[in-house]
């Protein structure tokens, strides 16, 4: 049930709230260093498919396997301690700590790994550059525009070197010419780390940037590429 090669996979899923399903038996998976959009309509259940690939959510059945590993068969802490380690995550509103600098911010995982601070803001300052905000090293969250702040979240995501990031609506507050951008760095950086990227939207323009579509209607995922 596990396509060849994938580095996350999910087979059957099924979550329901209440009376309401919001998965009724999805079938995802992505491959090492490959963007895949999953796209639907608002209330189709791609938000909670992405919960549920990340670990974040359990759903009712169906498997969700990474990197060999059932992961309804680990504990809290160990899906806790993957979420740290191996995943990373962007948002539409980039949810960056205000009281923290830029570099702390995205320092913040691999301080909260154990890295040391000085070795970790080494690390996020090259990040920074790779996503052309390292000029903004010592702001705060509340000094940058929008554009700029999207940016630094997507260095956050990718400073602890994951394998997966999970990347939810993350141009859907930014203008198209800053969204754009955004989407051009956080593509090139994971394509040429071999990070795989989980990306929710609902536009068009920034699926482009995909390497393959997955539509989710009522619960349902289809692939537009791989579909007969």
């Amino acid at each position: 049930m596990i396509p060849e090669g994938s580095l996350l996979a999910a087979h059957d899923l099924r979550k329901t709230y209440g009376s309401t399903p919001a998965l009724d038996g999805a079938s995802f998976s992505v491959h090492p260093g490959e963007v895949v959009a999953v796209m639907g309509p608002s209330g189709s259940g791609k938000s909670t498919l992405l919960h549920c690939l990340a670990g974040i959510i359990t759903p009712d059945s169906g498997t969700i396997t990474y990197a060999g590993r059932e992961l309804s068969a680990m504990s809290d802490a160990e899906r806790s301690a993957l979420r740290r380690s191996d995943f990373g995550f962007v948002f539409q509103f980039g949810q960056l700590v205000p009281e923290l600098t830029c570099v702390e911010n995205v320092a913040l995982p691999l301080r909260l790994d154990g890295v040391k601070r000085k070795a970790a803001e080494r690390t996020a300052r090259e990040w920074m550059e790779r996503l052309e905000v390292d000029d903004l090293a010592a702001k705060r969250p509340g000094e940058v525009s929008g554009g700029q702040g999207q940016r630094v979240a997507v260095a956050r995501a990718l400073a602890g070197s994951p394998k997966v990031i999970f990347a939810d609506e993350p141009t859907g507050a930014l203008d198209s010419l800053n969204g754009e951008r955004v989407m051009e760095l956080l593509t090139e950086a994971a394509r040429s780390s071999n990070v795989a990227v989980v990306l929710v939207t609902h536009e068009a323009r920034v699926a482009a940037y995909s390497d393959r579509d997955v539509t989710v209607r009522d619960g349902r995922a289809r692939d537009l590429e791989h579909a007969v």
